[in-house]
């Protein structure tokens, strides 16, 4: 099922990957990657695990496990950081591997009311606190 491309992040993982997410684990049809800037608590990526650059390239079957995927994570986000709504942003204009934002938004939090920036570098977390969130998502997925 997996097509890999060595230039792409998430196929490739590695150093591409370390540069903004931490991989937590594997689902039927995604990888589930804690996105390194918290400045929206939980929010993480949900890419999957084919190469491919847009949804309509997935067969029915595929599109709906990724689907399923996705509303498995953003289920496991409501339970573990208890947000007022999750974003859900797929792009893809520089990164051409298919995969969504999940983006927990807080009533009381940075950029309520708001397109959530893509990266703000605002918040970036100790090593022990990244290991704290992978476990709770990981847990709870």
């Amino acid at each position: 099922m997996e097509e890999l491309h060595k230039d792409c992040a998430y196929c490739a993982e590695g150093e591409a990957l370390d540069a903004f997410g931490i991989k937590i684990c594997e689902l039927p049809m995604s990888k589930v990657i804690l996105f390194k800037e918290q400045s929206h608590p939980g929010r993480v990526i949900v890419a999957c695990r084919r190469h491919v650059d847009d949804i309509t390239e997935l067969t029915k079957e595929e599109r709906a496990q990724y689907i399923e995927d996705i509303n498995r994570t953003a289920l496991c986000l409501h339970r573990v950081f208890h947000p007022d709504k999750i974003n859900f942003g797929a792009y893809g204009d520089t990164m051409h591997h298919l995969h969504v934002h999940l983006v927990p938004k807080y009533k009381d939090g940075y950029e309520w009311g708001d397109v959530f920036a893509m990266n703000p570098h605002r918040t970036a977390l100790s090593d022990a606190e990244y290991e704290e969130l992978v476990r709770k998502i990981r847990e709870a997925l």
